[in-house]
């Protein structure tokens, strides 16, 4: 069974896309990386979320980015934490490629 992370209906949440098997909806994960949450921190304080889960809502974002707008860096990437490389190498390839969106963006070299 393939697992459809983000899924969104009319009578579920008053139509605002969601992350499956949780009542948190995407803008709600947006606004907790916003506020400096990591992926870690979030799971933590909301156990029925998965690591993927979250990095596909942070995808769906992308996808829908006229949605939300508030949440891009005028650099295009995500604001707030996102999973270090290393933490997202087990996700699917589509999840890792998103640097700064599902990863954090890579450090400048000083």
């Amino acid at each position: 069974m393939t697992i459809k992370w983000v899924q969104s209906d009319p009578l579920i949440m008053n139509g605002e896309p969601f992350c499956y098997a949780t009542r948190l909806t995407v803008r709600n994960i947006l606004e907790m990386r916003a506020h400096g949450l990591t992926p870690a921190r979030m799971i933590a304080e909301h156990p029925e979320l998965r690591a993927v889960g979250i990095a596909e809502a942070f995808r769906y974002a992308a996808a829908h980015r006229d949605r939300y707008a508030e949440f891009f860096a005028p650099d295009g990437s995500l604001r707030g934490p996102g999973y270090a490389p290393e933490d997202a190498a087990k996700f699917p390839q589509h999840l890792r490629e998103l640097t700064g969106i599902v990863t954090d963006r890579p450090q400048p070299a000083v």
